[in-house]
């Protein structure tokens, strides 16, 4: 007897696909300890994977050609972890002076306070002192949580590079499961969606490291021209920040200014540095991103925002760094499969053209005399 296709109502079919995305959404925030290094180890994997073709074609054993490509790359980000490690020990040795100079700023800002809305310095000084309680009580459960991140950022430390050599070492072997998984009917149309998905997330990631490189020196360099201290710990820090897509530049701003106030005899410097930074934002959104970034990864700003939001919702900072390379996969796949391709198209930045519609003539009224 032929088979009869099952089909299912339409709430039956909404219910599946709502318990569905559910668990899996528990299952992500839950095994998020497992998946987030894998995740990383995987994106870098494919960044890396060419370098390790480069070597094996010529002719350098590919066990030596990962050792190599993991030397370099430890060697590259340990430069710059230097780098930013002494310029953060000389704002640790700093940091007595700014508090002495905040409190100073503060105490100014309290009498002036006082004087403009006519309230009592004692009752200032008074919701201070609770506020302080409060959030001393607050910091002390935050600086736990942030050693038990330091833990866990020590463990994914060791995985990642573990999980980046096992990656590389056996790809030969995933992708072959890969195209074996879907059957030999889709083992065409599987290796096209695999290969693509390698090229796009290779060229967002160098794309992203680029625009990271060069909003980095605009950064350093004004901070620098404005005589500003910490200039090259805080250009590193705000253009890092900024890879979050349209939340890190309004927060790489905040800490040069912050600085500024505290060692600048002038307010000024703050609103040049604002200034600045926003003549660098529309560079970087105008044309960096554009021309670098965006064009690897063709995700509207829409989607980009809610991406960002669900992924430090769900997995905290590092979601927020993974969610655009994971939308941008999501969006290929779409792109590939025929019921899907409308939710592709509705990740996509292409504007349909606007439907004009002509206005309809009615003709002439004639109004009847009462």
């Amino acid at each position: 007897m032929p088979e009869k296709e099952l089909n299912m109502p339409f709430y039956a079919k909404a219910t599946i696909f709502i318990i569905g995305l559910i668990a899996l959404v528990a299952i992500l925030y839950i095994a998020q300890s497992i998946i987030i290094p894998l995740v990383f180890a995987t994106i870098l994997s494919i960044l890396l994977h060419p370098v390790v073709n480069f070597f094996v074609r010529i002719r350098v054993n590919r066990l030596f050609a990962i050792i190599i490509t993991l030397f370099l790359t430890f060697i590259i980000i340990a430069g710059l972890a230097a780098l930013v490690a002494s310029q953060a020990s000389q704002f640790r040795d700093s940091w007595p002076i700014l508090v002495d100079k905040f409190t100073e700023m503060f105490n100014e800002s309290i009498s002036w306070a006082s004087q403009y809305f006519d309230i009592r310095p004692r009752k200032i000084h008074a919701w201070i002192t609770t506020t302080q309680t409060d959030l001393f009580d607050t910091s002390s459960a935050a600086i736990g949580q942030t050693l038990m991140s330091l833990g866990n950022g020590l463990v994914v430390l060791i995985l990642v590079p573990t999980y980046i050599f096992m990656i590389l070492f056996y790809q030969p072997l995933l992708m072959d499961f890969i195209r074996k998984l879907f059957g030999a009917n889709n083992r065409s149309q599987v290796s096209e969606i695999v290969t693509q998905t390698k090229t796009v997330v290779q060229r967002y990631l160098v794309g992203l490291v680029i625009e990271a490189a060069i909003v980095a020196i605009l950064y350093i360099a004004a901070l620098l021209s404005l005589g500003i201290e910490y200039a090259i710990l805080l250009g590193i820090i705000g253009a890092v920040i900024n890879v979050i897509p349209y939340i890190g530049g309004l927060v790489g701003v905040a800490l040069p200014m912050i600085v500024a106030l505290a060692t600048k005899d002038s307010a000024w410097y703050a609103i040049y540095i604002m200034a600045i930074y926003y003549f660098i934002q529309l560079i970087d959104n105008n044309y960096l991103v554009p021309k670098i970034v965006a064009s690897k990864v063709k995700i509207n700003a829409l989607f980009s925002i809610i991406a960002v939001i669900a992924g430090n919702a769900l997995w905290g900072i590092p979601g927020m760094f993974l969610s655009i390379p994971l939308l941008a996969i999501i969006k290929l796949i779409f792109d590939h499969i025929e019921p899907l391709k409308p939710w592709g198209f509705l990740l996509g930045d292409t504007m349909p053209p606007l439907i004009k519609i002509k206005p309809i003539s009615l003709g002439p009224i004639k109004i009847k005399p009462i």
